[in-house]
């Protein structure tokens, strides 16, 4: 368990609550939890989502891992540890987000059950959708967009998820999304269709 490194801080309740805002929005606030290894399309699903979403009026927006890492947690590497840490900074962000009324994609690879289900755990029942973009690592290889498998095989980058680092896919993720297979409008089509069926959307 981390330990805060001040006992000295007190959480501010605001007069405005996340329903009040959800009221505003005209949509409950909620994440979407993109996992999968890389270049299994997450980023690009979830971009075409929020297209989407935006098209029906909804407040939204985008955490994609690799922008983040430019700012806020560019003093972390891909250890194990540093991974852990990414990830529990990125949960806490999700969460202001989703208490803000907004439909956060969150497109992180997040290789960790661990690191989920405490990201999962910061919110409400209801408010996290696990959504695994999931796709064999010989695709993902083939298409290789940043060139990072071929520098992880050639022993250019260390602890490379699905290379020389772990993925531990998700065991009941709310949605599967078969993106080695299956065209970004299907995928998204079928994440749609999901919050649909789940009240999110009318």
């Amino acid at each position: 368990m981390e330990q805060k490194k001040s006992s000295n801080v007190v959480w501010h309740e605001s007069i405005i609550t996340q329903q009040d805002r959800e009221k505003l929005f005209g949509h409950r606030g909620l994440a979407l939890w993109f996992t999968g290894l890389s270049g299994s399309g997450k980023s690009t699903v979830a971009h075409e989502v929020e297209n989407r979403l935006h098209g029906l009026g909804c407040h939204t927006y985008v955490l994609d891992g690799d922008n983040v890492r430019h700012g806020l947690n560019a003093d972390l590497g891909f250890s194990a540890e540093d991974r852990q840490e990414n990830i529990r900074r990125l949960a806490e962000l999700v969460k202001l987000f989703v208490n803000a009324g907004v439909i956060v994609l969150s497109a992180f690879i997040s290789p960790y059950r661990a690191d989920r289900e405490r990201a999962r755990n910061l919110l409400p029942e209801g408010d996290f959708f696990e959504v695994y973009c999931r796709c064999g690592i010989a695709t993902c290889e083939e298409r290789d967009p940043k060139g990072l498998y071929k520098k992880a095989r050639a022993g250019e980058i260390a602890d490379f998820t699905g290379i020389s680092a772990p993925y531990e896919e998700p065991d009941m993720p709310e949605i599967i999304i078969d993106t080695d297979s299956d065209s970004v409008d299907v995928c998204a089509d079928t994440i749609i269709a999901h919050l649909k069926a789940q009240g999110v959307l009318s």
